[in-house]
């Protein structure tokens, strides 16, 4: 038997059912995001440094024989709050953006309507994600950090307010495109299935 809601789901419950989501899926995926960063690392060092791995599939053998299986998992507290503030914002907030938009003479549900709204979903997301953000990936990619909230404050301390937003027009271009084609297709989905 398949339950079915009708009708609006509350603000509340929407974030709550994001934030558990992106919560449970990062615990599966954080060892894949932890080789990309520590890859992404391993790029940026000078010519003639050796590398630690060969490869993504090399640095998850390397990382569990040297460091312990647990060590995939290393960066999983700021990464889970990431993971679930970023799905709360774009969920959240696509609804919200995609409301005011309808209320704007002249604008109907159509594709130009979701489009904004994804963009703004995606614009949220990185303005509350990002600072977790940047202490996930440099919590995984450097491990002279005690701790998460060490990380934050080091970077607050020695780099500022703003080094909390580095990178924030990628990131933007990376999530608001995501989320224009995610809630495009979701929309579409709804519209194919409505009965």
């Amino acid at each position: 038997m398949i339950l079915a809601f009708v009708g609006d789901i509350p603000l509340f419950h929407k974030i709550l059912a994001a934030l558990l989501t992106g919560a449970l899926a990062i615990i599966v995926a954080n060892p894949t995001d932890l080789v990309k960063v520590r890859l992404q690392a391993e790029g940026k060092l000078p010519a003639g440094v050796p590398r630690r791995y060969s490869g993504a599939v090399d640095a998850y053998f390397t990382i569990v024989r040297q460091e312990g299986v647990g060590a995939l998992w290393t960066g999983l507290g700021p990464n889970v709050a990431r993971n679930a503030i970023i799905n709360a914002a774009e969920l959240a907030s696509y609804d919200q953006v995609k409301e005011t938009i309808l209320k704007i003479p002249g604008f109907m549900d159509n594709i130009f309507t979701h489009l904004l709204a994804g963009l703004g979903a995606g614009f949220f997301a990185v303005c509350i994600g990002s600072p977790v953000d940047v202490v996930k990936s440099r919590m995984m990619g450097d491990s002279t950090y005690k701790n998460t909230f060490d990380c934050f404050i080091k970077t607050l301390k020695y780099e500022g307010f703003l080094a909390f937003y580095k990178g924030f027009l990628p990131n933007f271009g990376r999530l608001g495109s995501w989320n224009v084609i995610m809630f495009l297709v979701l929309e579409q989905a709804k519209n194919i299935f409505r009965v």
